[in-house]
């Protein structure tokens, strides 16, 4: 009976998945390395469908921003929650999103909105080995590598789209991109290999 009882379970997880559209990605460095924390966006030719973007939160703990990686659509309001004991100072330099929040603790940060695509580093006045990257897209339809290098990332429709990787540790900031003609109820695959920098004591311990 318990046999029986996890065939059936495994069949509905099949059935659960069977007809999905999407692309599933593997993100490897230049040695074969799996890349955890790479933002892979997807953008259809014909144009991104509007979507409603969906709000994030940033929170400092342990003299730290977590998570290191956020991607968020053009339009999202992300929150930046104090869990330390110790007051921060955290702000940005980057074109996408210049901002500046002065000593504070706990929730007393105003939510940001981060209105433009790009690559936003975030850093923090008081604690220089604080930083964190948001990047900002023009697409509802991304995901971040989990520890494995993978991600996966549902699509409405069938169709030719856009499939692009970004690392905040790559080569020159590259973002290589494959183009890939999706069949519905299909999951097509692909893999990405970048360019690293060396990473550094300072880098690793983040």
């Amino acid at each position: 009976m318990q046999y029986r009882h996890i065939v059936f379970c495994l069949s509905l997880m099949g059935a659960t998945h069977a007809g999905a559209t999407g692309v599933a990605v593997q993100v490897q460095d230049a040695t074969g390395k799996a890349l955890p924390d790479t933002v892979i966006y997807i953008e259809p030719e014909s144009g991104a469908a509007p979507a409603r973007p969906a709000s994030a939160v940033i929170e400092q703990k342990g003299l730290k921003f977590l998570p290191l990686v956020t991607v968020v659509q053009t339009g999202a309001t992300i929150n930046f929650p104090n869990n330390d004991k110790v007051r921060h100072h955290i702000y940005s330099f980057s074109p996408a999103h210049k901002f500046d929040q002065k000593l504070y603790s706990g929730q007393a940060a105003s939510p940001q909105v981060f209105d433009k695509a790009g690559t936003v580093v975030l850093g923090c006045n008081i604690h220089d080995k604080m930083i964190a990257y948001v990047k900002v897209v023009d697409t509802p339809y991304f995901a971040k590598t989990d520890g494995a290098g993978a991600a996966r990332i549902e699509l409405p429709a069938g169709g030719k789209y856009v499939v692009k990787a970004w690392h905040y540790n790559t080569v020159g900031g590259a973002t290589p991109e494959q183009t890939l003609t999706v069949k519905a109820g299909d999951l097509a695959t692909t893999v990405f290999k970048l360019p690293m920098k060396p990473i550094v004591a300072e880098d690793a311990a983040l």
